[in-house]
């Protein structure tokens, strides 16, 4: 099965600015995820998706085995919907899946790439789509102050409570049917990937940057 891995990033971010070429434990933060996702033997394509004329330069001199696509301009306004520019990439793509992740998502492995990749063609068509979330054992109440996932009567320790997993938007694999008849990634019977909290880190304020950069810097041996 050919799988085209692809990392869709924009120029322009308005909470933290240029993060997504922006340095990142001695490196622009883009790296980190295109170095995992070459680093997978199952990837047969790299794809970045940019209008950044900054990333485009830059993934040419460091990346030349990466396809780069430059983003056209419908669809570059902050407001667009992913699933529509994931359309535009797909159609210019020749592969059984596809595999989706983000540059502000730097901590993300090569491991767990592998192993999403893995799990899925192992099961597939069992699984037609996988998605990677974080397990949550907490108490969760709504808007309107009704538990979620617990009895308020019956007083459970955290660890001890039914497990509820978070959509943690670190990895998607799916096929061009799926985003094309549901326009969404996630299919009618997902696989869903347990990772770790550290690897979910994503980075959409300063303080995630921070935080995320610190926990590279420890993987890194750098504190």
């Amino acid at each position: 099965m050919k799988i085209a891995a692809i990392v869709p990033m924009r120029h322009s971010s308005e909470r933290v600015v240029g993060k997504n070429y922006r340095d990142f434990a001695g490196k622009p933060l883009y790296h980190h995820v295109v170095e995992s996702l070459l680093a997978c033997s199952a990837i047969s394509q790299v794809v970045i998706d940019t209008d950044s004329p900054v990333i485009l330069k830059d993934a040419a001199k460091h990346f030349p085995s990466v396809t780069l696509f430059e983003r056209p301009a419908h669809l570059r306004a902050g407001d667009i919907p992913m699933n529509d520019v994931l359309l535009n990439t797909l159609n210019q793509l020749d592969a059984d899946f596809f595999l989706q992740t983000h540059s502000t998502n730097p901590l993300l492995t090569a491991e767990s790439v592998q192993r999403g990749v893995d799990i899925f063609l192992k099961n597939y068509p069992i699984y037609d789509s996988l998605f990677s979330v974080t397990r949550l054992q907490t108490r969760l109440w709504d808007e309107l102050a009704r538990a979620v996932n617990h009895n308020p009567n019956i007083l459970l320790r955290t660890q001890d409570l039914p497990p509820i997993y978070e959509e943690n938007s670190c990895l998607y694999i799916f096929s061009k049917e799926i985003l094309q008849r549901k326009h969404n990634r996630i299919g009618d019977r997902p696989y869903m990937l347990e990772i770790t909290k550290e690897e979910a880190q994503d980075i959409d304020v300063e303080i995630e940057f921070r935080i995320a950069e610190f926990l590279m810097k420890a993987r890194m041996g750098q504190i």
